[in-house]
C-alpha cells in the first residue's frame, strides 16, 4: 500500500493511524468525508487534467517566447538584445528563488483556491510585462510572473494525483503534463510567429487571454482538494533526506540539462550536418514525437513506471548517438529527432509521478523542487550551450546529450529501491 493510498484511507475513515485520545481527537479535527469532495473511481476528471494541462501550455510558451523575439522585443524597448533576454532569465529566476517558499507557504490550503490565486497573479503580471515601456518593470514583471508560474507547477502535480482514484494518479499526471511538450512544439513558435506577424506584444496579450479563459474554466471544472494535513508536513530541507527525493532530483537535473541545451541550440547543431534541415522542421517532428511519448507514458505509467523511465532515458542516449554517428544523413537525423521528442515527451509525468511516489505527503514540496531542478537546468543550459557552440559550433552538443544521459541511466539503474522502485 502506498502512502497516498494509505492517506486516503484514513481520510476517508474520518480517522487518522494512531491509538488512543490522540487519534481520537484528531480525527475530530479533521474535515467530513461529506465536506471533501470526491472523484468517482472509475474514471479520470478528464476535463479538470486538460484544464491543467491548457495552464501547463501557457507557463511553458510564456517562458520560452521572448527568446524568439529577441529583436522585436530589443527594438520596442530601445534596449539591446542581450538585455531583452534577460526577460527569460528573470522568469527563470522567479521560479528558482520563490517556487519553494510559496509552495511551503500555501501546502496546507486548499487547493482550488491556491490554483486560482497562481493563475490570477501569473495573468496579472504578464499583462503588465505586455503593456511596459520599462526595461526595469518589464524584468520585475517577469520575475514576478515566474514565481507564480512556479506555484502553479510546484502544485499541479499533487493537486492532479488529489482529484483521481488513486488507480489513475499517473495517467492523471501524464493527461495535466500534456501541456508541456504542446508549449515547447507549438506554443513557442507560434507565439514568435504571432509577434513577428504583428507586433511582439500581441504575443503577449494572446497569451494573457488565453489565460483568462484558463481562469474561468478552473473556476468552473476543477473541482476543489483538501491541503497536505498539518501533521504530515515535515520542515522543508527535510524533504532531501526523505529516500529516494535526493537522487531523483539529481537525474532531473542531468536530464534536463541535456535536453534543454541541446533544444535551445538546436539551430548550430543543424548547421552541422550535411542536410539542411530547418529549425521549424525539426521542432515538428521533435513536437509530434513527444506527443507520441505522452500516450505511450499514460499507458503504462500506472502499470511499469520504472522500466517506463529506463526506456525513456535509453532511447534519450540512443538519439544522442544518432546525433553524433548519422550527422550527415537526413534520414539519421530524423530518426533521433524523432526518439528524442519520444523519450522527453514522458519526462515530466514519469519524473513528477516518481518523486511523488517518493515523498507521499509531501508531493507539493518534491514537486517545487522538481520545478527549481528544472529551471536551475535551464539556466546553466543556456551558459554550457554558449561555450560549447564557440568552441565547435554544434558538434559537441550532442556528445553532451550521451554523457548526461549516461549518467541520469546509471542513476536510475541503481536507484531501485526507493526512487525508481519496480512496483509501488
Amino acid at each position: 500500500m502506498t502512502k497516498e493510498t494509505f492517506s486516503s484511507r484514513a481520510e476517508s475513515d474520518g480517522a487518522t493511524p494512531g491509538i488512543g485520545a490522540g487519534a481520537t481527537k484528531l480525527a475530530e479535527a479533521m474535515p467530513t468525508a461529506a465536506a471533501i469532495p470526491r472523484v468517482p473511481g472509475d474514471r479520470l476528471p478528464l476535463a479538470a487534467l486538460l484544464v491543467m494541462a491548457l495552464m501547463g501550455f501557457i507557463l511553458i510558451a510564456t517562458e520560452t517566447m521572448p527568446a524568439g523575439l529577441l529583436p522585436q522585443i530589443a527594438s520596442g524597448l530601445g534596449i539591446a538584445e542581450a538585455t531583452a533576454g534577460q526577460m527569460v532569465s528573470a522568469y527563470a529566476l522567479g521560479t528558482v528563488v520563490l517556487t519553494i517558499p510559496a509552495i511551503a507557504l500555501t501546502r496546507g490550503m486548499r487547493r482550488k483556491p491556491v490554483f486560482l490565486v497562481a493563475i490570477l497573479g501569473f495573468l496579472v503580471a504578464n499583462i503588465v510585462a505586455a503593456g511596459s515601456e520599462d526595461i526595469i518593470l518589464s524584468l520585475s514583471a517577469r520575475f514576478v510572473a515566474g514565481a507564480f508560474s512556479g506555484l502553479a507547477w510546484g502544485m499541479m502535480a499533487g493537486y492532479a494525483r488529489r482529484i483521481s482514484a488513486p488507480k489513475f494518479a499517473g495517467r492523471a499526471l501524464a493527461i495535466a503534463s500534456i501541456g508541456t511538450p504542446l508549449g515547447l512544439a507549438v506554443g513557442t513558435p507560434l507565439g514568435s510567429w504571432l509577434g513577428t506577424t504583428f507586433d511582439w506584444r500581441f504575443s503577449f496579450w494572446a497569451l494573457s487571454a488565453l489565460t483568462i479563459l484558463t481562469g474561468l474554466l478552473a473556476l468552473a471544472i476543477v473541482p476543489d482538494a483538501p491541503g497536505q494535513r498539518a501533521e504530515s508536513q515535515i520542515p522543508m530541507l527535510r524533504v532531501f533526506s526523505i529516500p529516494g527525493v535526493s537522487v531523483i532530483l539529481v537525474v532531473i537535473f542531468a536530464w534536463m540539462l541535456a535536453h534543454n541545451t541541446v533544444y535551445t541550440y538546436i539551430a548550430s547543431y543543424l548547421r552541422t550536418t550535411s542536410e539542411s534541415i530547418s529549425v521549424d522542421v525539426a521542432l515538428v517532428v521533435f513536437g509530434v514525437s513527444a506527443l507520441v511519448g505522452i500516450w505511450i507514458t499514460g499507458t503504462l505509467i500506472d502499470r511499469a513506471p520504472r522500466p517506463l523511465v529506463l526506456a525513456s532515458l535509453s532511447l534519450f542516449l540512443i538519439a544522442g548517438v544518432i546525433f553524433i554517428a548519422g550527422s550527415q544523413s537526413l534520414i539519421a537525423v530524423l530518426v533521433a529527432l524523432a526518439l528524442w521528442g519520444i523519450a522527453f515527451g514522458g519526462a515530466a509525468p514519469q519524473l513528477q509521478s516518481s518523486i511523488s511516489a517518493a515523498s507521499g505527503e509531501n508531493a507539493d514540496i518534491a514537486n517545487s523542487l522538481l520545478g527549481v531542478a528544472f529551471n536551475v537546468a535551464i539556466f546553466f543550459a543556456g551558459i554550457i550551450g554558449a561555450v560549447l557552440i564557440s568552441s565547435a559550433d554544434g558538434t559537441l552538443l550532442p556528445i553532451l546529450m550521451v554523457a548526461l544521459a549516461a549518467v541520469a541511466l546509471a542513476l536510475v539503474f541503481m536507484a531501485r529501491r526507493y526512487a525508481f522502485p519496480s512496483a509501488r
